[in-house]
């Protein structure tokens, strides 16, 4: 497929991977922080094709992974009302809250739809006037244009049925709060292209300055995985903690100036809880006063509902980069992506889904070679 096949091109890929070699004397720790990302790496063996000396982390670069129990909870709540129409992307659906997921609501009797689009949630509450028509608004900065601007259309065209029900997070606090953990290894990070896209990467670079930490915003594909890694080694042999741009094909320093316009105008920065992770401040968005009558949470009476998360569950930990996905107990076998423990294990960017989708037989061998 032309402008997909050159990206996964297996001379140049083996290409890369010896001139990361021939640069490589210490052994560094790189943080790819989106899950799509993750699952180009477990799927085609990049991290199998580098020098032992570079570890990769897996981050917290999923959203449906992130977005915390409660608002899980508050969805399913939402979902089973019988004025409501609850819509949401198919990988929400999936996703465990403390009492069963949004597939078993709909199995209930609940009205629960998937869309491709905000806008389609926002066409149901036109047609359907007399229902409640609720969007499950969780993502990035990548998803969150469009969400505001179906809030915006709504607010404009005073479509009074409609509300979201946002779980949108922000990637630099993220980055900030683990670099700050205490148990924090990454010493280099391949930053989230499709989020930089939007919003640029300026404000990526005080956090290179002030710890010390290359940042390379990077692509999805095999090559762009590669070249990325290739010039975050580069800077940590040579000392340099710098903002680089491998995605350059798609990435602009300033991002999508209109689209952050109209999100600052429809969201306000909040502390949002990451699920496994906790509270982060400024890590978040909310809908702006002006937006408010379509808060979902509000509408419903939700704002103060909290759940703790389940105690079994390593997720936390492994979109922390401190564990990965084969070393908890019940990977494959409680935690399963038929009977989930958490959601890096249903969501199709989750850490634990690329593993038990691409690694767990590999895996299993290994630990049964090991025990032998």
């Amino acid at each position: 497929m032309k402008f997909v096949d050159e990206y996964r091109d297996r001379a140049k890929a083996e290409a890369l991977s010896r001139a990361i070699a021939s640069i490589t004397t210490r052994a560094w720790s790189i943080m790819e922080v989106c899950g799509g990302q993750t699952h180009s790496i477990v799927k085609y063996g990049i991290d199998e094709l580098l020098p032992e000396k570079i570890t990769l982390l897996h981050g917290p670069g999923c959203p449906v992974c992130v977005t915390p129990l409660e608002l899980i909870d508050k969805a399913l709540f939402i979902a089973a009302r019988p004025e409501v129409i609850f819509c949401s992307f198919g990988d929400m659906l999936r996703v465990p809250g403390s009492g069963g997921d949004l597939f078993s609501v709909k199995a209930k009797g609940g009205d629960v739809r998937i869309v491709y689009s905000p806008l389609d949630a926002l066409k149901l509450a036109r047609e359907n006037p007399r229902r409640q028509v609720v969007f499950f608004a969780v993502g990035f900065e990548t998803t969150a244009p469009a969400n505001a601007m179906a809030v915006f259309q709504a607010h404009a065209q005073k479509i009074a049925n409609f509300s979201v029900l946002v779980s949108h997070v922000l990637v630099p606090p993220a980055i900030e709060a683990l670099l700050s953990a205490p148990d924090n290894r990454t010493q280099a990070f391949l930053a989230a292209g499709h989020v930089c896209t939007v919003m640029g990467f300026e404000e990526y670079q005080p956090l290179a300055k002030k710890y010390g930490v290359p940042i390379v915003v990077t692509g999805f594909e095999p090559l762009d995985i590669l070249q990325g890694i290739l010039m975050a080694v580069r800077q940590l042999e040579e000392g340099r903690a710098e903002v680089e741009n491998q995605y350059a094909r798609s990435v602009r320093r300033e991002g999508n100036l209109p689209a952050q316009a109209l999100m600052a105008k429809v969201f306000r920065v909040v502390d949002r809880k990451w699920r496994g992770v906790g509270e982060i401040s400024a890590s978040g968005y909310a809908l702006a006063d002006e937006f408010a009558a379509h808060d979902a949470e509000t509408r419903f009476d939700l704002a103060d509902y909290h759940v703790d998360e389940d105690s079994e569950c390593i997720s936390g930990q492994v979109l922390r980069g401190v564990r990965k996905p084969h070393e908890c107990p019940a990977f494959g076998g409680r935690c399963t992506p038929e009977r989930p423990l958490g959601a890096t294990m249903v969501s199709s960017e989750g850490a634990c889904a690329a593993y038990y989708t691409y690694r767990r037989h590999a895996e299993t061998s290994r630990a049964a070679t090991k025990g032998a």
